[in-house]
C-alpha cells in the first residue's frame, strides 16, 4: 500500500457527498446498502490516516453548498473524492467547479450506475475525474482513497 510521505506538503483530501446521501442506511438499502454516511466517514478517516492523509468529509443536499466546498479546496487540499449523488447526471455547475480548482478528482458511487436506469449512465462529473469507482458500496471510498494517494504520489 502506497503512503504519502511527510515531506510532500499538503495531505488533505476533501470528500464531497451530494443529495440524499445523508439517508444512507435507511434509503433503498437494497441499492445503497445498510452502511450509514457516518460509517463511511469513519472508514475514510481511518483509511486516510493509514495512508498519511487528512480527510475532510462533507455532505449537502444543496448544489451551491457543494460548489462552495469544492471552491474552498483550491490551494488547501491535495485532491478530491466526489460522490455527487443525482447531481452526477444533471449538474454542469459541479463539473465547472471541479474543473476550476485544478485538483485531481476521483468519482465514486455506491451502486453501479451502469446497471441502473439509463439516465444514470451519463456522468457530467466524469469529465473532471481521473477515474470512476462504482458498485462497491462504502468500500468504493476506500478504493478511491487508494487511487487518489497514487495520483498525488505521481506529482
Amino acid at each position: 500500500m502506497m503512503r504519502i510521505s511527510e515531506p510532500m506538503g499538503n495531505h488533505t483530501v476533501l470528500i464531497v457527498n451530494g443529495p440524499n446521501l445523508n439517508l444512507l442506511g435507511t434509503r433503498q438499502p437494497e441499492v445503497y446498502g445498510r452502511e450509514t454516511l457516518a460509517d463511511i466517514e469513519s472508514l475514510c478517516r481511518a483509511h486516510g490516516a493509514a495512508l498519511g492523509l487528512s480527510v475532510d468529509f462533507v455532505q449537502s443536499n444543496h448544489e451551491g453548498v457543494l460548489i462552495d466546498h469544492i471552491h474552498g479546496a483550491r490551494g488547501r487540499c491535495a485532491g478530491l473524492i466526489v460522490n455527487a449523488g443525482a447531481y452526477t447526471h444533471t449538474s454542469i455547475a459541479l463539473l465547472d467547479a471541479l474543473l476550476s480548482v485544478d485538483l485531481p478528482v476521483v468519482e465514486v458511487h455506491l451502486s453501479n450506475i451502469h446497471r441502473r436506469d439509463e439516465f444514470r449512465h451519463h456522468s457530467f462529473i466524469a469529465k473532471a475525474a481521473r477515474g470512476m469507482i462504482c458498485g462497491f458500496g462504502g468500500h468504493g471510498y476506500r478504493l478511491a482513497l487508494d487511487a487518489l494517494v497514487n495520483i498525488i504520489g505521481e506529482t
